[in-house]
């Protein structure tokens, strides 16, 4: 699933494709469930003749403000992408929503498992108010983090993939986090000293800044792996320390990174650096 970083490149190259002042001129659903809260008909008389006015992030939210005061807030899920292409190009499979805008181009909406969203919305502040702060805002202080842990009776792992607690942060950058925290996943939030909170409130920041500066991370090269808008591939796949590298030495100490499961999630850390 998309996480800050890679949801970040693509409201990026959103912005600089020109996507803003665009107008929809139409629009077309070939698989129903991916629009949430109306029928597809509904939404296309909705969007019609609206122009873009805002593309934004919240969470792993892409939100494309339009004029009226309608928020189209688009969740990609496991294996959803968005491609900004020619309106000659012809649909390809998997392609379940078609906007058409005034300049000849299409945004469309590719989604193999199906498990997308698209949300209309004249209060998105609804949905996205729900959310914890943002890791890379000055609102996210260590004090936050600590306010967000203590006395929680949850391994720390999976509050920190809790969106209600801190919003955007991922199974790849909540591994690498606490890689660099050197804290165990499984252990209680609650038990976490100060130090360490510290640690990990600046391993945090520093992971996904720099997830972002890579432009994402791309594992893999099948069509449910990570694409930008541009269609490239993200460059932090050779920046991770411990996530599916299973086996392989600690970059710190050199014993073999693990895989467990915590949460019901996949994951990787050094029994070693993360006691």
């Amino acid at each position: 699933m998309p996480e800050l970083p890679e949801v970040q490149t693509i409201v990026n190259d959103l912005l600089t494709a020109g996507l803003v002042g665009a107008e929809i001129t139409g629009a077309r659903v070939f698989w129903p469930r991916t629009i949430s809260g109306m029928s597809p008909a509904a939404f296309g008389r909705r969007v019609k003749g609206r122009v873009v006015t805002g593309v934004w992030r919240r969470a792993k939210y892409i939100v494309v403000d339009l004029d009226g005061g309608l928020g189209l807030l688009i969740h990609l899920r496991m294996t959803g992408r968005l491609d900004l292409v020619p309106a000659r190009q012809p649909r390809a499979k998997h392609e379940h929503v078609i906007l058409e805008l005034g300049d000849q181009r299409h945004l469309r909406f590719h989604d193999t498992r199906k498990f997308g969203r698209f949300c209309l919305t004249a209060e998105p502040g609804k949905i996205l108010d729900r959310l914890g702060p943002e890791p890379l805002s000055a609102a996210f202080t260590a004090r936050r983090l600590a306010d967000c842990l203590k006395a929680r009776r949850r391994m720390v792992k999976p509050l920190l993939l809790d969106q209600r607690m801190i919003a955007g942060l991922g199974n790849i950058y909540a591994d690498e986090a606490l890689w660099a925290a050197g804290i165990h996943p499984g252990r209680m939030a609650g038990t976490l000293l100060p130090a360490e909170i510290k640690a990990l409130h600046r391993a945090i920041r520093q992971v996904l800044a720099q997830g972002v500066k890579n432009l994402g991370t791309t594992l893999g090269s099948g069509a449910g792996n990570f694409y930008s808008i541009a269609r490239h591939r993200g460059r932090n796949r050779d920046a991770l320390k411990v996530f599916r590298r299973d086996g392989l030495p600690c970059p710190r100490c050199a014993h073999p990174i693990r895989r467990i499961v915590v949460g019901q999630r996949g994951t990787h850390f050094c029994p070693v650096c993360q006691q």
